[in-house]
């Protein structure tokens, strides 16, 4: 049974098809196009990891997953962008964004991110009682 749950918020489709047909297989992946759409679909569900690139349409990755955070979004957070310029890691401290990719992504990285995020560290939490 799936139950881990990805967010996706990507402008470009083929990044976020990319997304979906990788990730389909192990998770309920959640393909949108921009902030807004995920803060508004998403804002009272229950998910456990958040992609998002940095650049989008609206409003930032970062900016958007800072929202998601003042909303109580307590889960994983992975930032992605073609413009590692555009990144401060201060900013992905106070947002508590585990882990960055640049554009063209390393999917075998990506994977295995995500694998350590959503199963390996909630292991490692149960072996030490937390």
């Amino acid at each position: 049974m799936i139950s881990k749950k990805i967010v996706v918020v990507d402008d470009d489709e083929s990044i976020r098809k990319t997304f979906f047909l990788i990730l389909q297989k192990k998770f309920r992946v959640f393909p949108v196009k921009d902030a807004k759409e995920a803060l508004s679909r998403f804002k009272s569900a229950n998910f456990d990891l958040i992609i998002a690139d940095i650049n989008l349409p609206d409003l930032n990755g970062m900016d958007m997953i800072g929202k998601f955070r003042a909303l109580g979004y307590k889960g994983e957070a992975i930032l992605i962008s073609a413009h590692p310029d555009l990144v401060r890691m201060d900013d992905m401290r106070r947002f508590s964004i585990s882990h960055f990719f640049v554009k063209p992504l390393d999917l075998g990285a990506l994977n295995k991110s995500i694998d350590y995020l959503l199963f390996s560290k909630e292991q490692e939490e149960k072996r030490l009682g937390g």
